[in-house]
C-alpha cells in the first residue's frame, strides 16, 4: 500500500512561543487558529496543511518551511504593511519565484508563487 497522507502538520521550533506567536500572527496575517497547549500555536493555511510554532528552546531554529501563495506580489504588500521583513524575490527556475522570511529563531519560510508552465 502507498504512503498517501490525508493532512500535514509541519512545525517549527521556538525558543519562546509568545514572541513566535506574535511574529507569525503578523506572517500570517492572523492569530493562531490553535493553541492546544503553552508551548504550540498552530495555524491551518490550507484545507489539509497547518504549520506550527513549538517552544523548545535546546532546538529552537533552522527550520524550513515552503508556502505556496497565488500572489507574491500581494503576499509581500501585506507582509510589508505587517511589519514583516521579507528577502530579494528569484526565480526559481523558469516556473516560479520565491522570497524568503526568517522568524527571529531563525527559521526560513520560503513565499513560493508558481508561475504559468508545466507543473
Amino acid at each position: 500500500m502507498a504512503f498517501e497522507p490525508e493532512h500535514v502538520f509541519a512545525g517549527l521550533v521556538v525558543t519562546d512561543i509568545d514572541d513566535a506567536t506574535g511574529w507569525y500572527s503578523r506572517l500570517f496575517g492572523r492569530p493562531p487558529d490553535i493553541v492546544p497547549n503553552d508551548h504550540e500555536a498552530i495555524w491551518q493555511l490550507a484545507e489539509t496543511a497547518n504549520l506550527y510554532v513549538l517552544a523548545d528552546p535546546v532546538r529552537a531554529g533552522g527550520g524550513v518551511a515552503g508556502v505556496a501563495v497565488g500572489d507574491l506580489d500581494a503576499a509581500l504588500a501585506g507582509l510589508a504593511e505587517r511589519g514583516v521583513a521579507v528577502g530579494p524575490t528569484e526565480a526559481v527556475g523558469p516556473f516560479a519565484r520565491k522570497a524568503e522570511v526568517v522568524d527571529p529563531d531563525g527559521n526560513t519560510i520560503a513565499l513560493i508563487e508558481v508561475l504559468a508552465g508545466p507543473h
